[in-house]
């Protein structure tokens, strides 16, 4: 059974000390939805949101989160990305939008919570420039797609 790594014996919160792991390339890859109504949806598509080209916008946002992840997650360990890219599908007929994240870096440590907090800026932004059209939007499905690299290797969803 796995350890909470994030607790020393006493219980006290820490930061994992990561000095003895190796540099190793560590990629990971997150996914989530945002469900929008019909005429958002549309507005979307046609480029008819006030605040700009939502595409353009919310992928800035999360390659953003990305290099921000460990001033917003307490545990995070500050790491300095190689690569970050968000990418969108829409599903114009069930009005959602698909936001993938691609995270990279060369440290001790992985990039799973870049990826997830890259893609979760990025649905956030989503919500942001098109909440005056539609206040029912539902973001979903946050999940990690796959990591590799360092001790745990391999993992796919």
């Amino acid at each position: 059974m796995e350890e909470f790594t994030h607790f020393d014996e006493k219980g006290n919160a820490r930061m994992v000390d990561v000095s003895d792991k190796e540099v190793t390339r560590r990629v990971a890859i997150a996914r989530g939805k945002i469900h929008l109504n019909p005429d958002a949806m549309d507005a979307v598509l046609g480029h008819r949101i006030k605040k700009g080209d939502v595409f353009t916008v919310a992928q800035v946002a999360g390659i953003m989160g990305t290099k921000r992840t460990a001033e917003l997650i307490p545990m995070c360990h500050p790491l300095s990305m190689t690569s970050a890219e968000v990418t969108f599908e829409a599903d114009e007929k069930a009005c959602e939008i698909t936001a993938t994240c691609k995270a990279a870096t060369d440290g001790k440590t992985g990039v799973e919570m870049e990826a997830l907090t890259g893609v979760s800026l990025s649905l956030l932004t989503i919500y942001d420039m098109c909440k005056a059209i539609d206040r029912r939007m539902r973001i979903t499905d946050i999940h990690l797609v796959e990591k590799s690299g360092g001790r745990s290797g391999h993992f796919t969803q």
